[in-house]
């Protein structure tokens, strides 16, 4: 019989909390939120604190003060600016090492809370804070989806959306990962396990073909300007991003989130996902998540 290992601590049951971590609106983070406020009873599980890199430009102090959490601020602009550098970036030596104090800079702001694991929502910088504790990541993509066998609507922005599109995909779906380290190298930033998606949200080319959304793409530039390439392409891929924030992000990442607090979620040694019903261990390939029903993708249909 195989060892699963719960994701979250096992000390954590009953009693776990959290931080969620953002950088514009909000909007994920406040649905998280109104669920937790909505239950009937203790849920077992509570957000501590409200953590930002952007706290001049986000919501994150409004929702503090609406739903009476703590806000942590670590200003990552302000702090690429006091260094010298105008850009937000991790793509030099320079910048890399900036954020690896930058993100020193958070562990000691998170240190007092004893959180047991975050949650990113909508939490744009990369951060190895992920090899402190379980960090939960919401993504723009279906990370089901795999090309040459990989996982290939990835990356940062708009970009696994317009992925989705330049491969002539009809639909878009929400992903939850738990985040793991980066290392710098490709896009493994999005290479974590899959603990939920969402239903399918069908994609708006707004009266565009792809092959001119193609012609888009092959003439940008090699390095992404700062405040994006504003094309056609970028355009309508904003728009469904809208759209799957509201069919996707809105639906999976709260329950995933209560489902993860109350320790649903486990690896096996090899590195297996399952998810627990009742007391017992089952592998899946992740979980399907729509308004009112919940699917589970078995991996293997026999018991553990």
């Amino acid at each position: 019989m195989q060892t699963i290992h719960p994701l979250l601590p096992t000390d954590a049951l009953g009693n776990a909390r959290f931080a969620i971590f953002m950088s514009g609106s909000g909007s994920n983070a406040e649905k998280i939120l109104i669920q937790i406020r909505e239950q009937s009873s203790d849920p077992g599980f509570r957000a501590v604190a409200l953590v930002t890199d952007a706290p001049e430009t986000s919501r994150t102090r409004e929702l503090g003060q609406q739903y009476g959490l703590p806000v942590v601020e670590c200003d990552i602009r302000a702090f690429y600016k006091a260094r010298g550098e105008a850009r937000v970036s991790i793509a030099t030596e320079t910048g890399g090492r900036i954020r690896a104090e930058w993100t020193n800079e958070l562990r000691t702001l998170l240190a007092p809370l004893d959180i047991h694991f975050a949650v990113f929502a909508g939490f744009v910088p990369l951060t190895n804070i992920t090899a402190d504790f379980p960090c939960l990541n919401v993504h723009p993509g279906d990370l089901t989806h795999l090309k040459d066998g990989e996982r290939h609507l990835v990356g940062l922005h708009t970009v696994p959306i317009e992925r989705a599109i330049l491969e002539g995909l009809d639909h878009l779906r929400t992903s939850v990962i738990q985040a793991l380290p980066y290392t710098g190298q490709g896009d493994d930033m999005d290479n974590g396990p899959i603990l939920g998606v969402s239903d399918m949200v069908s994609i708006d080319l707004d009266g565009a073909d792809l092959a001119e959304l193609q012609a888009c793409a092959n003439a940008r530039p090699d390095r992404r300007p700062k405040g994006g390439f504003k094309d056609r392409l970028e355009e309508i891929a904003k728009k469904n991003q809208n759209l799957l924030k509201e069919g996707g992000d809105w639906v999976v990442l709260p329950q995933v989130v209560f489902d993860y607090a109350r320790g649903r979620f486990g690896l096996s040694n090899e590195g297996a996902l399952h998810y627990r019903v009742g007391k017992r261990w089952h592998p899946i390939e992740t979980v399907v998540y729509t308004t009112n029903t919940k699917e589970i993708l078995f991996a293997d249909q026999g018991e553990e």
